[in-house]
């Protein structure tokens, strides 16, 4: 049964709430002694008492002696990941007697905050309790504002605060009333299709089919079967008749991603299904009346294929009614942050793993990318990083190699360490480093060695006796 080490009064119901669970009977006074007076203690038996009292109130933190996890199919490390799992803001201390390296390294990626072994030293637990809780706490504050702010700053399944973003959230909410036509321009990758679902999503055609055809995707040789459907017997392998994309968005809206895609042949006959809404299979004698809304998207220039010949103007001013333009995601850095928090939420759920962080060098250095691929390809680099990276927090070297060669933030960090250091000392070496590469370039010959070095005999002379060059 859970004992309380110690009964709070009533003006220390804020404490921070612990529970210890191990069998080691030297804990009781230890945790007496040190953890008493700052915290509301809780001392389990045994891992079967956990569960009830988290079902019971909120802990802030666990103290679990991994070493009394015998129980055949669980262990200390599986039990830091159950907790882990469920709990994602407790504080994890794993305590063991066991010297072996490796099953720190696994507590760590099982989701231990700390890590402490027997004989443990309580007054130094305590005060890394005390700070884990505390960053904990930060932590939680942040994510919280990160959640406020993904609120605040989406559209449908768009995220972004920039200034650009907040442009076409205006434009999707001005036209998404109407049945005007878009055309949605932008890079690959950008999310095109999103801003045709959020205009469907909270028009008027909301609860209608939502048609999506990513024309670039289809077989030239199907791509017009695809659109407009078929008759039984209008080809050879059209054993049944069967209805078109356009035809299945009656009533709805059709998405045609990248438009531009299209032969001009295939162009003239969906300039017409737009003049007439209607539609006429292939091998039919009908055409079908369709009520669609039309919403295209391209990231290809469509001025300069009409220029070119390759894109119909007509059709070109038959899509080209209302404009909507994506920015890459090298304009919009800001929202990298939002993008970041958005998809580690997805894919961290989608694989059922605790909610990973960023180190704030992390964040950096996709600041100062150039996102080719634009937000996919973040998407993508995110979905990757939450599969692959044991332990809860993506550091740099996590990153792309390629990232981490072209960024600013890396180039820091590897000139400046963490402890810093001794500059007049760091800039006395690479003197002395220069002086003795040109010497061995010029054969040992101190005026050709400072005219490689543009400076003035006399002065190499100077540098040879300051570092006590004397043969290289």
């Amino acid at each position: 049964m859970a004992q309380a080490a110690a009964s709070p009064a009533p003006e220390e119901l804020e404490k921070p709430r612990i529970a210890i669970c191990t069998d080691d009977p030297q804990v009781l006074p230890e945790t007496r002694q040190y953890l008493a007076a700052d915290f509301e203690t809780y001392l389990l038996e045994s891992w079967n008492q956990l569960n009830p009292l988290l079902e019971q109130q909120p802990l802030d933190a666990v103290l679990l002696d991994i070493d009394m996890m015998g129980e055949p199919g669980r262990n200390g490390v599986h039990a830091l990941q159950e907790l882990r799992a469920s709990y994602q803001d407790l504080v994890l201390v794993a305590l063991t007697r066991s010297q072996a390296r490796s099953l720190r390294l696994k507590a760590g990626q099982a989701g231990a905050d700390q890590y402490f072994v027997a004989p443990v030293d309580f007054q130094e637990l305590h005060d890394a309790l005390r700070q884990a809780l505390e960053e904990r706490a930060q932590e939680v504050a942040s994510r919280q504002l990160r959640e406020e702010l993904a609120a605040k700053y989406s559209f449908g399944e768009l995220v972004g605060g920039s200034e650009p973003m907040k442009l076409v959230f205006q434009a999707i909410a001005r036209v998404a009333d109407s049945n005007t036509t878009v055309i949605i321009r932008g890079e690959s990758g950008t999310g095109k299709e999103l801003v045709a679902r959020a205009i469907a999503g909270n028009g008027p055609r909301a609860d209608k089919p939502f048609i999506s055809v990513n024309c670039a995707a289809l077989p030239p040789n199907l791509i017009e079967s695809e659109l407009f459907g078929h008759e039984r017997g209008a080809f050879t392998d059209a054993r049944e008749a069967r209805a078109g994309h356009i035809e299945m968005a009656h009533t709805g809206t059709l998405f045609l991603d990248e438009i531009a895609t299209l032969d001009l042949s295939l162009q003239s006959k969906f300039l017409r299904v737009l003049e007439d809404r209607a539609v006429q299979r292939l091998g039919g004698r009908t055409a079908r009346k369709i009520d669609f809304r039309l919403i295209s998207a391209t990231n290809q220039d469509l001025e300069e294929m009409v220029r070119a010949g390759r894109f119909r103007e007509d059709l070109y001013y038959r899509i080209q009614v209302v404009p909507i333009f994506l920015p890459p995601l090298r304009e919009r850095t800001e929202d990298i942050p939002l993008l970041v928090d958005h998809f580690l939420r997805i894919y961290c759920a989608a694989n059922n793993l605790p909610l990973k962080r960023v180190d704030p060098e992390v964040l950096e250095v996709l600041e100062e990318d150039s996102w080719p691929g634009n937000v996919r390809e973040l998407e993508n680099l995110v979905q990757r990083l939450v599969l692959l990276v044991d332990g809860p927090t993506i550091k740099l070297r996590h990153l792309p190699q390629r990232m981490l060669y072209s960024s600013t933030t890396t180039q820091e960090s590897l000139l400046v360490p963490e402890q810093g250091i001794d500059f007049d000392r760091e800039m006395t070496r690479i003197e002395a480093a220069y002086v003795q590469a040109a010497l061995r370039r010029t054969g040992g010959r101190k005026t050709a060695a400072a005219a490689l070095l543009h400076i003035n005999a006399q002065k190499m002379k100077y540098l040879c006796r300051k570092h006590n060059i004397k043969n290289v």
